[in-house]
């Protein structure tokens, strides 16, 4: 009865993504909720009801047909799930009101992956993107009263296989995961989350499900289908703020439009502003419109660390008077300004050129981590988690997190808390540590994809810089798939270029004026793309970003490490709590070599490089009882993760203003590998599964703090130093060393240096 009501009225505010959408004489049905899920199994048919936003696995649990998937080894136990092929149906009664609109569609905002969808036995599109939101026309296929929808999924492993063998050109690597991950094959085939076919840090669950919201959109004039806003200074006049809005709308096939007029209307209450422009459409051309809103009075959105975070509110509305229908979108804007520099240096023949950010014009160094998916199954995350996850990174004085490109484009709700924090967010595109096909079905799926998240995100203050891939010119420049690519390098170095130079950075630079784009991470910056976007060493430290590890070598011997302009990977494995491995293990598992934990850590030697680096300055546990033996080893990797990334991150952190005689340093950003887990293992992350904080989350908390002192040993001589990011004169400052020695309390030395003059 309410849904009538409703729907009568067509007055509706309903919330999608996040986004406020508010909508007067268009039709929209929500089809979120409850679905039938079934499929033909080996061992019979299974038909159940399964939530929307939702997976086949969660169904499946609230079902208590399976038990906890993170449970000992049921990432391989469950793999059955994958390969089978699973359908969600489900009826929905349609109004004349919807029924009788000129243009009907199904907006699907997220379908993972392989699906046919189909209403009242007809098809009305089909979905190979889990990162599109598609659009079908089902004005021929729906009718008043009852309809059945239905989405038929096929098994995504069976479909990258498929695609794989029917690429017969050439081969496109790599094929498989290492036999470690017990993952799957052929990911890079699919548009769907890298990381669900397995990783060195999670398991491969492969899901199936629609796992953003689904609805009915029915119209006779225009609705908004996009926004994409740029919160800027005035080409014109760079002391002034604008906002440039561009609304996407969609126009009705609807002969009766022909020469009408619509509005689209852009208002920010907190600036006392509303801008707004008048034109004409055409039956079935879709417009993009630009309104340009001044916003002198706007304040200064900074990082964390740096100021305040002001979010403005923004409403932008297209309105039809001729038909009386008025589609709204809300959200809300920051106003900053973000460079990255990549200059030559100052110093006389200096090697290389920067890699900083600036933003507001004031030079940062980035403190931060990698952010990965925060469960397998994203229907699980709630707001609160993300809250935690990203509150805990400003806590531990973080103001930059890079979201990794072998999983997802994360919710709104993770960008939207970014920006109430301050986290600065490096936006990998999604694709990791693989090559990609580039034939003409796959290249119109990137395009589509890169067009829409960029839209859905340009507004974010948060978002300062876009990233074409992870590891991809590296795997290329450092022969990663040499036995493969040595058969035709030009092939596959053009397939690169192909992708990232020629599909994806086109579209993001045409769409995004307001932030750097950069082809890979790492590279080289500038100097790749002088080198034709693939360098001959991607982690040279004189340019751009590299990623490093090392698990040979003690890592409190800062030689070990390189002097990079920027390092946005780097890391040390260590086990969760006990606490948290004992939720999904048995007492047979409590053994640091027992099968479970051989079999838990997708690294390969993970669990002999953390005993590696423990041996370095500990006594390794040893006890009669095999399960405290356990629990203090667990303990042990943690603190030594601490310890080496807490020296890593100090080194790097004291080398922002220095040079050595080969040109290496002026480091100005540290992100280490990784804050967050996926599932209960042991990774190189700070927090858990579950959100409990690792030590060196703890110790984060005082390597990233905005004043710090470090020191450590080279050639026999101690190297203080005193590091600042504050950005306000400071005066008297004083930094006292004590030298001591282990066999006696009495100090070997005091030295105190007083600097009176003002200290930035």
């Amino acid at each position: 009865m309410a849904m009538k009501i409703v729907l009568a009225l067509f007055s509706i505010i309903l919330v999608f993504c996040n986004i406020i959408s508010g909508v007067t004489g268009v039709g929209v049905l929500p089809l979120n909720g409850k679905w039938s899920v079934t499929a033909s199994t080996s061992n019979g048919t299974i038909n159940i009801n399964g939530n929307v936003p939702g997976s086949v696995h969660t169904a499946l649990i609230d079902a208590d047909l399976i038990s906890d998937p993170y449970y000992r080894f049921n990432d391989e136990n469950q793999r059955w799930i994958a390969y089978e092929d699973w359908t969600y149906s489900r009826t929905f009664t349609a109004s004349e009101d919807i029924t009788k609109k000129s243009s009907i569609v199904l907006v699907a905002e997220g379908v993972d992956t392989i699906a046919t969808i189909s209403i009242n036995g007809k098809i009305v599109g089909k979905t190979t993107n889990m990162f599109i939101r598609y659009v079908m026309d089902i004005k021929s296929a729906i009718k008043e009263g009852q309809n059945v929808i239905t989405v038929a999924f096929e098994s995504a492993p069976k479909y990258a296989n498929k695609m794989a063998t029917a690429h017969t050109q050439y081969e496109v690597p790599p094929s498989c995961p290492p036999a470690v991950q017990h993952g799957e094959c052929h990911v890079n085939y699919i548009r769907k989350e890298q990381c669900s076919f397995s990783w060195d840090w999670g398991p491969a669950f492969a899901p199936q499900g629609i796992w953003k919201d689904i609805y009915i959109e029915a119209w006779d004039c225009a609705t908004l289908r996009d926004v994409s806003a740029l919160a800027m200074k005035s080409p014109s006049n760079p002391k002034l703020w604008i906002v440039n809005v561009t609304g996407y709308i969609n126009v009705a096939n609807n002969e009766k439009i022909k020469g009408k007029a619509v509005d689209l209307m852009v208002s920010i209450p907190q600036l006392q502003t509303e801008h707004g422009k008048s034109f004409l459409i055409t039956p079935g051309k879709n417009e993009a419109v630009d309104v340009i809103v001044n916003a002198a009075k706007a304040e200064t959105w900074w990082p964390n660390g740096y100021g305040k975070q002001p979010l403005y509110n923004v409403t932008v509305s297209v309105e039809c008077p001729a038909f009386q229908e008025k589609h709204s979108k809300e959200f809300h804007v920051g106003f900053r300004t973000v460079e990255l520099v990549q200059d030559p240096l100052p110093e006389k023949n200096p090697s290389g050129l920067s890699f900083y950010f600036k933003v507001n014009n004031q030079s940062m160094f980035m403190k931060g981590s990698n952010w990965i998916p925060a469960d397998a199954f994203q229907e699980r995350i709630t707001k609160e988690q993300i809250m935690h996850l990203l509150q805990s990174a400003a806590d531990a004085n973080m103001n930059m997190l890079r979201v990794w490109g072998g999983g997802i484009y994360e919710q709104d709700e993770f960008y939207n808390i970014a920006d109430q924090l301050g986290i600065m967010i490096w936006q990998d595109f999604m694709y990791a540590c693989a090559l990609y096909p580039t034939n003409t079905d796959f290249l119109k799926s990137v395009k589509q994809e890169t067009t829409q998240q960029v839209k859905r995100l340009s507004h974010h203050p948060s978002v300062a810089v876009w990233s074409g891939n992870n590891e991809n010119e590296g795997a290329l420049a450092n022969g990663w798939y040499a036995d493969v690519v040595s058969k035709n390098q030009t092939l596959y170095y053009d397939d690169y270029r192909t992708l990232y130079i020629k599909t994806i950075m086109p579209i993001v630079e045409s769409l995004d004026v307001s932030r750097p784009f950069i082809s890979s991470s790492p590279t080289n910056g500038l100097e790749s793309k002088r080198e034709n976007w693939i360098a001959k060493q991607p982690q040279d430290t004189h340019y751009g970003d590299v990623h490093y590890y090392n698990y040979q070598d003690d890592c409190w011997n800062v030689g070990i490490y390189p002097k990079p302009r920027f390092a946005s990977e780097y890391g040390y494995q260590s086990w969760p709590s006990f606490e948290t491995v004992k939720k999904v293990s048995v007492k047979e598992d409590w053994n640091y070599n027992s099968n479970f934990s051989v079999y838990r850590n997708h690294h390969p030697l993970g669990n002999t490089e953390m005993t590696l680096q423990a041996a370095f300055h500990y006594k390794l546990p040893k006890s009669s009882n095999t399960t405290q033996e356990f629990i203090d080893m667990l303990y042990l990797t943690q603190i030594v993760q601490a310890m080496c990334i807490k020296t890593e991150t100090e080194y790097y952190r004291s080398l922002q203003s220095s040079l050595d005689v080969k040109g290496q340093g002026r480091t100005m950003g540290a992100l280490y590998w990784q804050l967050n887990d996926i599932w209960q293992a042991p990774t190189w992350a700070s927090i858990e599964y579950g959100d409990k904080w690792k030590m060196l989350h703890y110790y984060a908390v005082k390597f990233f703090s905005p004043v710090l002192v470090t020191a450590y040993i080279t050639d026999g001589t101690i190297n203080v130093f005193g590091i600042s990011d504050l950005t306000t004169d400071t005066v008297n400052v004083t930094m006292r060393q004590t030298v001591w020695q282990w066999s006696q309390f009495k100090p070997l030395h005091t030295i105190n240096r007083t600097d009176r003059k003002s200290v930035v």
